[in-house]
């Protein structure tokens, strides 16, 4: 069986309850936003923030039912940026990751300086001096200690993570509660309570959308839920359940801290109670704690500081799990989709979204930034409730655990409603608009020079593998006019054979640029002779053959092309033993195939038949192209009936650890191929005399490409040319499907100059 037929997919581990993903969501929602903007959006609504935390709220649950219908439906990392990327055109799908990253960054930054501003007042509250630490402020300092920490936590695994923001959440929902209660019993002794509430809309309904735009950051939350969906067990119930049970505590919370905050408050003589709480910012909930009960204040400052920790939890959990989906499709930097062999946990997504986080926290003015993040937030779930109703037509297959009620009447309205809110939110925070479009614009530019190309080679090799799972394998053999068949076609067909697949046989006619393409029809006919012969050639060989004549301006193209039309999961081509040097310096057609070919590519120098052919040769080493050719060894031993043997080259100047170390490379690429075969080992300075010396003539010679080397040199000859070029050993070259890889320092001399 070929290695990628058993390439591995990586998942993380269900080990996530309802109660976990329940308190994650609630620890998201109810974070700052309930102690540092309570004061400010009361001075901001009046009154009225009863009706801005119920209205907020009515938002919230709207786009709710969106992400636990989505939730339930997939069930990997990425949430809204899964979702958006399967139903909506490029380039959406990464726009919203790319924000979502972001916001969920920026959030965290605002979590991480809370919990300094908060645990700098509880120093001074305890009677500590006033502290300096160089460069940044203590509150930084603090952000920066807590962001380390809780990386560290999401570092030690999805179980570690809940427990933590178990415990953090439960913890400020009793203090909450606690402020609540207390407050109700000084409300029962002020029989005109009632009054602070009139009149409702003082500062009018203008109030109360400004004021929606500032608090909306509090009621998002929920929407981490869904980046769990793969570290969850039973996801398509616990999804939906954990969404609604978090709203179901953190709404009517939100709207017991505000009837309590304006109904219990004594303000200073002649002014509002909600104009003294806006007065008090920040501070607003510990000035009112304060009045309740002496000490009130410090234990809000500890509700405020608990708010904030799992908050932060939350969020570093959520942006590196976008980070991580977004590596895993190729759209950013492949390192961040890997998982701790270990802790079984994305680390270098967690740490890179850490320092994102750091930086911000450090180096930005936050209070922008965030209402930045908030109006992405905004945009990013106007996506998903777009996705959503789209996946409605494209994939009514989907096993829904929960389904959108009056679909699409409640997407629509969540739409009308974020986006009114987003108005209300950059005409009284225009530098959001700046901040965010500056985001979106750098996001564009990574998209369209970076990710885009490496996401199409990505998606290519996905379907390829899944042709390959399928059994539908096609290799298509390149052939020109002119040049003998023979060795092409036999190396297409021991591999097509191998995986009782077909060819497809092509020759490309090139039309110059300046004509039209339909002057390339002129030759087809003359072609038609050509093809048949390898049409009856591989059918006598028991093995389908499908003739076709592509009409191209480049060869290169042409071939590419097709394979992708065709459903190809290899392509052999063959390379000449003999190339002019200014054939070499314009780039062969091979070249310009290997930099787009979206399958595997086998390379042919030299004749190949099965007639005379003594055995085949193996030159080894560690690597992906080396190992794709032990894989096809099998093949190619049973196609011509002759056997197998492996050879390494050894540099006798290197020390002998390496050289120890090479032969030890070599023998677990064997291992691995399950190649029982022997292994020979060639001491020489040169690779090519080594294997030369190391050839008998007649045996067909197959290598794996170097990962990022030209298989032409402009001066001299490359390995495979150097063996095939007598006339004795033919040589098949194979590389695998192109993508981004180290290279070992043997296959770096394997094809050196000579």
């Amino acid at each position: 069986m070929d290695r990628e037929t058993t390439s591995f997919e990586v998942r993380l581990s269900r080990e996530m309850r309802l109660t976990d993903i329940t308190m994650i969501g609630v620890g998201a929602m109810i974070g700052a936003g309930i102690f540092v903007l309570t004061g400010i959006a009361a001075g901001v609504a009046g009154p009225a923030l009863l009706i801005t935390f119920g209205l907020n709220g009515f938002v919230a649950l709207l786009t709710a039912m969106t992400y636990a219908e989505l939730g339930s439906s997939f069930h990997d990392a990425g949430g809204g940026y899964l979702w958006v990327k399967t139903a909506l055109p490029d380039p959406n799908g990464f726009l919203s990751g790319w924000m979502s990253w972001f916001a969920h960054a920026v959030a965290c930054s605002l979590y991480a300086l809370g919990f300094g501003a908060y645990f700098r007042l509880v120093l001074t509250a305890a009677g500590a001096p006033a502290i300096h630490l160089g460069f940044m402020t203590l509150e930084k300092w603090l952000a920066v200690v807590v962001c380390v920490l809780f990386a560290y936590i999401n570092f030690r695994g999805a179980s570690e993570t809940g427990k933590a923001g178990n415990f953090i959440t439960v913890a400020k929902v009793i203090v909450i509660l606690a402020f609540v209660a207390v407050g109700f019993a000084v409300m029962l002794h002020r029989p005109d309570w009632h009054a602070a509430f009139k009149p409702m809309l003082s500062n009018g309904w203008g109030g109360v959308f400004a004021a929606m735009g500032l608090t909306f950051i509090a009621f998002e939350g929920y929407e981490i839920i869904a980046q769990t969906s793969e570290e969850v067990e039973d996801p398509k119930k616990n999804v939906p359940r954990a969404v609604f049970l978090s709203l179901l505590i953190v709404v009517p919370i939100y709207l017991l801290v505000a009837f309590v905050a304006v109904g219990a408050v004594t303000p200073p003589a002649g002014m509002a109670v909600t104009q003294y709480l806006g007065q008090e910012k920040e501070t607003a909930l510990v000035s009112a704690a304060n009045q309740f009960i002496a000490g009130g204040g410090v234990v809000i400052l500890i509700g405020g500081l608990l708010s904030t920790l799992s908050a932060l939890n939350a969020t570093i959990y959520s942006s590196s799990r976008v980070a991580f989906a977004m590596a895993r499709d190729a759209n950013l930097p492949e390192l961040l989709g890997r998982v701790h062999h270990r802790r079984a946990t994305p680390h270098l997504a967690i740490l890179f979204s850490t320092v994102l986080v750091v930086f911000m926290a450090v180096a930005l003015p936050i209070e922008s930034v965030a209402a930045a993040a908030d109006f992405m937030f905004l945009l990013l779930f106007v996506q998903v409730n777009v996705a959503a109703m789209r996946l409605r037509k494209t994939r009514p297959d989907l096993d829904r655990g929960f389904r959108i009620p009056f679909m699409p009447v409640v997407p629509i309205v969540a739409i009308g409603t974020m986006l009114f809110i987003a108005v209300y939110l950059v005409a009284h925070y225009p530098l959001s608009l700046l901040a965010a479009g500056s985001w979106i614009l750098v996001g564009a530019g990574v998209y369209y020079g970076y990710a885009r190309d490496r996401e199409a080679v990505s998606v290519e090799r996905a379907e390829w593998m899944e042709r390959i799972e399928r059994k539908e394998y096609r290799v298509l053999v390149a052939l020109a006019v002119g040049e003998s068949m023979e060795p092409l076609m036999e190396v297409g067909l021991a591999i097509a054979k191998r995986h009782a697949g077909e060819l497809v046989a092509l020759t490309v006619v090139e039309v110059p640029e300046g004509e039209s393409l339909m002057t390339g029809r002129r030759g087809v006919r003359a072609l038609e002779p050509h093809l048949q012969r390898a049409v009856e050639y591989g059918r006598a060989r028991g093995v389908p053959v499908h003739p076709v004549v592509k009409i191209a301006r480049r060869v290169s193209h042409g071939i590419v092309e097709t394979a992708r039309e065709e459903g190809c999961n290899f392509i052999v081509i063959g390379q000449p033993n003999r190339q002019s040097w200014f054939e070499r310096l314009v780039s062969t057609v091979v070249e310009r195939v290997l930099q787009s070919a979206p399958c595997q590519v086998a390379i042919v120098y030299g004749r190949v038949a099965k007639e005379g052919m003594a055995g085949i040769v193996l030159p080894t080493t560690h690597g992906a192209n080396t190992a794709l050719a032990a894989d096809l060894l099998p093949a190619f031993t049973s196609w011509f009936g002759a056997p197998a043997r492996a050879v390494t080259v050894v540099d006798p100047d290197d020390p002998k650890s390496a050289r120890d170390r090479g032969v030890s490379e070599a023998r677990q690429t064997l291992a691995d191929a399950t190649f029982e075969g022997p292994l020979g080992v060639v001491a020489h300075r040169d690779v090519a005399h080594g294997l030369s010396h190391a050839l008998s003539p007649g045996e067909l010679v197959v290598m794996g490409a170097p990962e990022d080397a030209p298989v032409a040199t402009l001066f001299g000859d490359t390995v495979p040319v150097a063996l095939a070029r007598p006339g004795w050993n033919p040589v098949v070259v194979v590389r695998d499907v192109a993508r981004k890889r180290g290279t070992s320092r043997f296959e770096r001399i394997f094809f050196r100059q000579e």
